[in-house]
This record gives C-alpha cells, structure tokens and sequence, in this order.
C-alpha cells in the first residue's frame, strides 16, 4: 500500500519555503505521494453546501491565500525526484479541455512519469460563476466529456473529437505523456454519479469517508461501496477488479470518535495498533493507496506528526 500526505495550497504552509521544506522531507521520510487540492478562488458568500462537513459549511480555514493547483503540482514536480504527485482533486470544468490536457501532460512529461489526475466535478456553485465555467447544473455531463478529450489526445496520434462541449480536429499534440497508455485518473466523490463515473472512466476510485450523505466511516459501509462499485464495473463491459481503490483519512487517532454512524468501529480511530489494523484490513480488501490528513500549524509540527505516524503506526503494519 502507498502512503501519502497533504501538500497545502492555501495558507501560510503553503508559502515558498514551508512548502518546499514539508514536501521534500516527506519525500526523504519515505512517503509514495502528495497530494493537492483545487479551487481557483473562494467566494465571500457561499451558499452551496459543502460535501464533507456535517453542517455544510465550507472549512473557516480553507478560505485563505491560495495557489492554483497545477501550477503547484509542476513547482512541487521541479523540487522532488520520486514522490508523486496526485490532484485531489482537479475540478474538471473548471479549465478549457484542450489546454488543461495539455498542461497535464506536460507535468507529466517534465516529471518524469510522476503525475496521477484525481478528478472531480465540483461542488461551489459561485466558484463556477466566478471563473465563468460550464453551467454548473451540468458538470456531471461536462466532466466525463472532458475525460474523453483528455483521453483522445494523450492516446491518438491523430486526436479528433465532437462533443457537445469540447470539439476538435486537425490539431498536433505532442508530445504525448509519458505514462502509458495516460497518467492514472482517480476519481474522487462518493456519490452515485460518481461511482458511474468510476466505473466507466476511473483507473481508481478516491473517496473520503466523511461525506455525510455517503458516509464510509466504518469498514462495513466501506466495503458495500465497493461491492456496488464492483458491480456497476462490470456492467460497464469492464472487469469488476478494474478498477483500483485510494482511500483519503481525513482525521485519526484517539479524537475520533470511537464508533461509526452505523455502530460499528469507526475506521482510523482510536490507538496506533488500532488504526494500524484498519490500514491491514483496507490493503487486504484490496486498497492500494491512502493518504492522511496531518495536522500542525507550522511546517515542524506537520513533519513530526508524520514521523511519529510512519514510527507508530506503519510500523505495526
């Protein structure tokens, strides 16, 4: 199993030199990835409800100064050597197809191979207003278009395609990413749409088990997800294992509460032998990469709770 963390993109952490210092330690402590989120820009008034807040209120904390995400991931690429580096997620509509394509597969070209694209269609109706994306109420329909172009030009040496919302033809594209047949797609949310999604598009599904109106928080619920994901795979012509399964663990440890929303063990909770024996059970089912939410407000705090993360608790795993 790949272990990985977060890279912040907004915030003081997420300054030229804590950023750079937390991202290339990680590296060296050993950790696979890193991953980064998106958002263009922060309305002042939000009335969409957030995902994975039990209020829906949008975190008071994310609302700071804040990088674009693909800039990022390239600067972070020019700074490390083996660590990969994981869009988590890159809202789909919210860039033009051909050109965000293009600027993945540059990343992935100049990376060396390291780019993995978790993708997701949004969820902050005003962000789409703000920056003039596609209709919000069809970013579902927008998403999986795009998809299929990325696609189209990372794969065909002669890439056309008439769509709805993306259409080309006669165009070059090279160079192609290095990746084959592409870079890995994740797709992130936990939905119904988003396990369709998954199953017709994904090389991995990458939910967060706090949502809500899809909670994962116990490896019961887990593990009828992926049953129903297996299933909707098939059904897609595809094989049911197709498919890979990334896990990101917003919060653990003993501040968590002990039991699940259907009574059963709640899953990252409680002491290192406990959550070590979550992460056991989630690579035996199967789950090939899980990245953790690390807490500290300084670039030192955030490192020492990955150390003492990688010594006590991957330790036992």
């Amino acid at each position: 199993m790949q272990i990985g963390f977060n890279a912040p993109t907004a915030g003081p952490l997420s300054a030229t030199a804590p950023l750079t210092k937390l991202v290339t330690e990680g590296e060296a402590m050993g950790f696979d990835y890193a991953t980064l989120s998106d958002h263009v820009v922060i309305p002042t008034d939000i009335q969409a409800k957030y995902p994975y807040s039990s209020t829906g209120e949008f975190p008071a904390g994310a609302r700071a100064e804040r990088h674009e995400q693909l800039i990022e991931v390239a600067f972070l690429a020019a700074k490390t050597t083996r660590l990969r580096l994981i869009t988590s997620v890159m809202v789909v509509p919210h860039r033009p197809a051909v050109l965000t394509a293009k600027m993945l597969a540059t990343i992935d070209v100049l990376s060396g191979g390291r780019l993995t694209l978790g993708i997701g269609a949004g969820w902050l109706k005003e962000e789409f207003e703000a920056i003039e994306a596609p209709d919000f109420a069809a970013r579902g329909k927008v998403t999986d278009e795009y998809i299929k172009a990325f696609l189209e030009l990372w794969t065909n040496s002669k890439p056309r395609f008439a769509g709805e919302h993306v259409r080309f033809d006669n165009i070059v594209f090279e160079p192609k990413p290095v990746q084959k047949p592409h870079p890995p797609i994740w797709v992130g949310g936990e939905s119904g749409p988003a396990l369709r999604r998954t199953a017709k598009l994904g090389d991995a599904w990458y939910p967060i088990g706090t949502n809500p109106a899809f909670p994962l928080d116990s490896l019961a619920r887990f593990k009828a997800s992926v049953a129903r994901l297996r299933k909707m795979t098939a059904e897609a012509g595809r094989r049911p294992d197709a498919v890979e399964l990334a896990l990101r663990c917003t919060a653990y440890g003993e501040s968590v509460p002990a039991k699940a929303g259907d009574g059963e063990r709640r899953l990252f909770a409680g002491k290192p032998a406990e959550i070590a024996a979550d992460i056991k059970a989630l690579r035996d089912m199967g789950v090939g990469h899980l990245d953790i939410g690390f807490g500290g407000t300084t670039v030192e705090a955030m490192l020492g709770e990955m150390q003492k993360f990688r010594k006590d608790v991957l330790a036992l795993v």
